[in-house]
């Protein structure tokens, strides 16, 4: 295991490439951390990320490990989880990283309270300035606590994920733009899109 922490200036450049820090991008960088420690950097397609969130964590994981969608080397499973596990192909070693529940039991009751209202445009002046340093107090403490106060790490689970595959591209016979092979769906011996396929079922 290597003693890896992420500079200030890297710090600086995935907020950059995210847009803001949050909570969220916080965490994402200590789980490419905690990572890091055991896998280099993906050199191309050597490292592979399955992540099981669409949050802001998944930026900081692209950034940092250079795992990634358009290398297909970064895989998204829907589950809601702040889960991140890493494999390395050429001995097929991984790792799973969840993060800890109950990390923030303080404030998270007036967080969440604070996020609602949020969301539907009904913070005052005042609880907008209470809800920012709420955040960037989060944000601190994700960065500077141990790693093993903020995840849990274990073997992964199952085999490394295959890599990705270059597949035909075929014509959707309703829209006529271009989809690749395996997201096609046939309909009375035509070959549809997926958007096109659906509008056709919903007619049917």
């Amino acid at each position: 295991m290597r003693n890896v922490a992420v500079s200030t200036d890297l710090i600086q450049q995935t907020i950059n490439f995210h847009g803001h820090s949050c909570p969220g991008l916080a965490f994402g960088i200590r789980a490419s951390e905690l990572a890091m420690r055991y896998f280099n950097r993906a050199s191309d397609e050597e490292i592979v990320a399955v992540v099981e969130t669409d949050m802001c964590a998944v930026d900081a994981i692209q950034f940092l490990t250079g795992c990634t969608f358009g290398k297909g080397n970064l895989i998204h499973l829907d589950y809601g989880k702040n889960a991140f596990t890493f494999y390395r192909r050429h001995d097929g070693k991984g790792m799973r990283i969840m993060t800890r529940p109950n990390i923030f039991p303080k404030d998270s009751d007036e967080l969440d309270t604070l996020q609602k209202k949020m969301i539907g445009n009904r913070l005052t002046p005042e609880e907008q300035k209470r809800y920012k340093k709420l955040m960037e107090s989060r944000v601190k403490h994700i960065m500077g606590a141990k790693l093993e106060e903020l995840f849990e790490a274990k073997p992964a689970n199952g085999p490394v994920p295959k890599k990705a595959r270059i597949l035909e591209s075929l014509i959707c016979q309703s829209c006529g733009e271009m989809v690749m092979e395996s997201r096609t769906r046939t309909f009375l011996g035509k070959t549809f899109c997926i958007p096109c396929f659906n509008a056709v079922e919903k007619k049917s």
